[in-house]
C-alpha cells in the first residue's frame, strides 16, 4: 500500500483543476462533491500507509523522476514515507476532509463557491507535497504553495479591503521567513553537496557546530514565518478574514504546523547546534506566554483562538528546543483535533449569529445552538488541558520535558502559560455561551444550530479530542506515539525520562493549574460578571497594553513600513526627477544635436553641393545658348572677335 503513497497528493490536485477549470459551468453539488472526493481519496490512501507503518512497514522511497540534472547538482520528484510522514499525513487529510465537509454547509450561499474549494484543494495539494518530499527543495516547493494558498484564502472575500490587506500580510512576512529557509538550503548543499534528507541526515556530523549553528538558524527562520513565532507572528491573527474554514485548516492541520514538521524533520541538525536549540526554546516559551497574554482580553471570538494558535505553536517549538521532539509532535497531533473543533465551532456560532463574531454581542447560547456547545465545550476542556482530555496528554509532556531537561525558567512560563490558556478558553466559553444573552434582538429571533453538514465535522472532532491522547500518549513519555516516532529522531528516541513520582507531581501540578483557569474564568465571568471591567479600570495601563496587543503592530508600521514605503517613495521620486531626468536631458540634448546636424546637413552641406550644382548648370545653360548649330552665326561671333582684339592691339 505504500506504493500507492504518490497518488494523495495527485487527487486534491485533480480536484482543484476540475473545479478551476469546469466550476462556473456545474451546479455546488458538483463543486463541493468533486473537493471533498478528492480528499476523501487522499485520507484513504493516507489511512492505508499509516496502518502500514504502524504495523513494522520500513521506511520506504517512492522516486517518480529525476528533476533537476545540473553537475553534481541532483533533485529528484520523490516522496518519503516513514512514521512522521504517516502521522502528518493523516492530521493533514483527516482533519482537512473535516473542514471541506462542514464547508459545504458554512459556504452554500458564498458566490465563489467552486473557486473557494478550488483554492482549498490546492492548499491540501501543496501541503501534502511539503510534507511527502524526500528533499527540502521539494519541501521548499510545497512550502511557497502553501505560502500562496493562504494568500488566495485569507483574502477570498477581496472585496473587503481588510481582507486583501490581510492576505498581503501574511504573504509578505511569510516572505521574510522563506528568504531564511532558502539561505539554510544553500548552506545544506554547500555542505552535504546534496539537499536529500536520506544523504544530510546520516552525514549530518560533517558539519562543524559553527556550521550547523547557521543551517539551523536559517531554518528556523523559515519555521518562525510559517509558524507565526514573535516576531512574525503578525500575520497570523489578521488571517480571521478568511473564511472560518479557512482558519480552521490553517491554524489546525497545514499551513502553520509546516514549521513544526521542518524543525523535527531536521532534528539530526539541530542535534548538533546547541546555541540553536536553546534560540527555538527561549523563542517557543517568549511566543507562548506573549500571544496568550494577548488573548486574555480579545472580544472577537476568532481573534482569541488566533493568539491562542500562536501560543500552543510556541508550546511545541518549546518542546522542539528542549528535546522533546515527539511530545512536540504529540501536541500537533492533539492540537489539529481540537483546535479545528475549535474553529468549526465558532465558525457555527457565527453562522447561527448572521455573521456577530463579538463576544460581547452573545451570551446564552447553550440551549439554542446545544450540539454546538457540548462540542465546543468538549474542545476547551481540552485545550485547556484538563484530563483526561487530548491536550492534557500532550500539553503535561511538554511541561514534564521542560522541567526534567533543567529549563526551571522556561518551564515557569510554560506553566504561566498553561493558566493564562485555561482562563481564556473558559473565558470564552463562558462569553459566548453562558450568562444572559447580549445578543441583537433582531437576530435572537433567526438564531438556529447548523445544518448536519457542519454538525458531524464537529461531533468527530470532538470525540478524537476527548480520546485520542490517552489512546496514543498513554502511559506518559512512553506510550505508543513515542515508540512509534523514534526512529525518526537522531539518537533513537526521548532524552527526559521523569522519575514515576517527578511526573506524578507534575502532572497533578497541571491539572492544578488548568482547573485554576476555569475556577478564575467561572467567578469572572459567571458569578461576578462587574469585575472584568472594574479590573480592567484598576490595571488600565496593563489592559490597554494588552487591547492594543503591546502595539507590535503599530511598531512595525513606525519602524519598518513606513521607513520602508518612504525610502520606496524616495527611490521612485530620484528615478524619476533624477535619473529619468538625466536620461530625458540627455536624450534631449541628443535631439538637439540631431537638430543642428540635421540643418546643417541641409543648409551648408547639401546647399554647398546644390549651389555648384545649380552654378554649373545656369552655366551650362548660358553656354548651351551659345551653341545655335547656326554657319552665319558663328561667323559673325568670329568677325566681332577679331574686331575686339584689332581694337585691343591698336590701343
Amino acid at each position: 500500500m505504500i506504493q500507492l503513497a504518490w497518488l494523495i497528493p495527485i487527487f486534491p490536485a485533480l480536484g482543484a483543476l476540475i473545479n478551476g477549470l469546469f466550476g462556473k459551468t456545474h451546479t455546488k453539488e458538483r463543486a463541493h462533491l468533486v473537493a471533498i472526493g478528492a480528499v476523501a481519496a487522499s485520507f484513504l490512501i493516507s489511512c492505508l500507509v499509516f496502518i502500514s507503518m504502524a504495523t513494522g512497514a520500513p521506511a520506504t522511497t517512492i522516486t517518480l523522476y529525476e528533476w533537476i540534472a545540473s553537475a553534481n547538482f541532483r533533485v529528484n520528484i520523490a516522496f518519503l514515507i516513514d512514521p512522521l510522514t504517516s502521522i502528518m499525513l493523516m492530521v493533514v487529510t483527516g482533519v482537512g476532509l473535516l473542514v471541506h465537509i462542514y464547508s459545504a454547509g458554512y459556504m452554500h450561499h458564498d458566490e465563489g463557491y467552486a473557486r473557494f474549494f478550488t483554492y482549498l484543494n490546492l492548499f491540501m495539494f501543496s501541503m501534502l507535497i511539503l510534507i511527502l518530499g524526500d528533499n527540502y527543495l521539494l519541501m521548499f516547493v510545497g512550502w511557497e504553495g502553501v505560502g500562496l494558498c493562504s494568500y488566495l484564502l485569507i483574502g477570498f472575500w477581496y472585496q473587503k479591503p481588510s481582507a486583501t490587506t490581510a492576505g498581503n500580510k501574511a504573504f509578505i512576512v511569510n516572505r521574510i521567513g522563506d528568504a531564511g529557509f532558502l539561505m539554510g538550503i544553500f548552506t545544506i548543499f554547500v555542505t552535504y553537496g546534496s539537499v536529500r534528507y536520506l544523504d544530510v541526515f546520516p552525514n549530518a556530523n560533517l558539519a562543524t557546530e559553527s556550521v550547523a549553528t547557521a543551517i539551523t538558524l536559517f531554518l528556523f527562520i523559515g519555521a518562525m514565518g510559517k509558524s507565526a513565532q514573535v516576531p512574525l507572528y503578525v500575520w497570523l491573527p489578521d488571517a480571521m478574514e478568511g473564511p472560518t474554514p479557512v482558519s480552521a485548516l490553517i491554524h489546525a492541520a497545514t499551513m502553520v504546523t509546516a514549521g513544526i514538521y521542518m524543525v523535527v524533520r531536521s532534528n539530526a541538525l539541530f542535534a548538533l547546534a546547541p546555541f540553536s536549540m536553546e534560540v527555538v526554546a527561549v523563542v517557543g516559551a517568549i511566543t507562548a506566554i506573549f500571544a496568550a497574554s494577548i488573548g486574555l482580553v480579545q472580544t472577537d471570538i476568532k481573534r482569541v483562538l488566533a493568539y491562542s494558535t500562536v501560543s500552543q505553536l510556541g508550546y511545541m517549538f518549546l518542546a522542539c528546543g528542549v528535546g522533546a521532539y515527539v511530545s512536540g509532535v504529540f501536541h500537533l497531533f492533539t492540537h489539529a483535533f481540537f483546535k479545528g473543533l475549535l474553529f468549526l465551532g465558532s465558525g457555527s456560532v457565527i453562522h447561527a449569529l448572521s455573521g456577530e463574531q463579538d463576544m460581547r454581542k452573545m451570551g446564552g447560547l447553550y440551549n439554542k445552538i446545544p450540539i454546538t456547545y457540548k462540542t465546543f465545550l468538549i474542545g476547551t476542556i481540552a485545550i485547556a488541558g484538563i484530563p483526561p482530555l487530548a491536550g492534557f496528554w500532550s500539553k503535561d509532556e511538554i511541561l514534564v520535558s521542560t522541567f526534567v531537561g533543567g529549563h526551571y525558567l522556561l518551564w515557569g512560563v510554560a506553566v504561566i502559560t498553561a493558566l493564562m490558556t485555561s482562563f481564556y478558553m473558559f473565558r470564552l466559553l463562558f462569553m459566548t455561551f453562558h450568562g444572559q444573552s447580549r445578543v441583537d434582538h433582531e437576530v435572537a429571533h433567526h438564531i438556529h444550530e447548523s445544518p448536519s453538514t457542519m454538525t458531524i465535522p464537529l461531533m468527530i472532532l470532538a470525540g478524537f479530542s476527548l480520546l485520542i491522547g490517552m489512546v496514543v500518549g498513554f502511559p506518559p513519555e512512553s506510550g505508543w506515539i513515542h515508540h512509534f516516532l523514534s526512529p525518526i529522531l537522531a539518537k533513537g528516541g526521548e532524552v527526559h525520562h521523569p522519575s514515576l513520582a517527578v511526573g506524578l507531581g507534575l502532572m497533578a501540578l497541571s491539572t492544578v493549574v488548568a482547573v485554576s483557569g476555569w475556577a478564575l474564568a467561572r467567578h469572572l465571568y459567571i458569578k461576578e460578571p462587574q469585575l472584568p471591567n472594574l479590573l480592567a479600570e484598576r490595571a488600565r495601563g496593563l489592559y490597554t497594553a494588552l487591547v492594543n496587543k503591546y502595539w507590535v503592530d503599530e511598531i512595525y508600521q513606525a519602524v519598518i513600513v513606513r521607513p520602508l514605503l518612504w525610502f520606496a517613495n524616495f527611490l521612485w521620486t530620484f528615478d524619476q526627477w533624477v535619473l529619468d531626468g538625466l536620461v530625458n536631458a540627455s536624450g534631449w540634448v541628443t535631439l538637439m544635436e540631431s537638430k543642428i546636424s540635421e540643418i546643417f546637413d541641409i543648409y551648408i552641406v547639401d546647399g554647398t553641393v546644390n549651389g555648384v550644382s545649380a552654378t554649373l548648370d545656369v552655366g551650362a545653360r548660358g553656354l548651351r545658348r551659345l551653341q545655335t548649330g547656326a554657319v552665319q552665326n558663328y561667323v559673325l561671333a568670329m568677325v566681332m572677335g577679331i574686331v575686339v582684339l584689332a581694337v585691343v592691339f591698336m590701343f
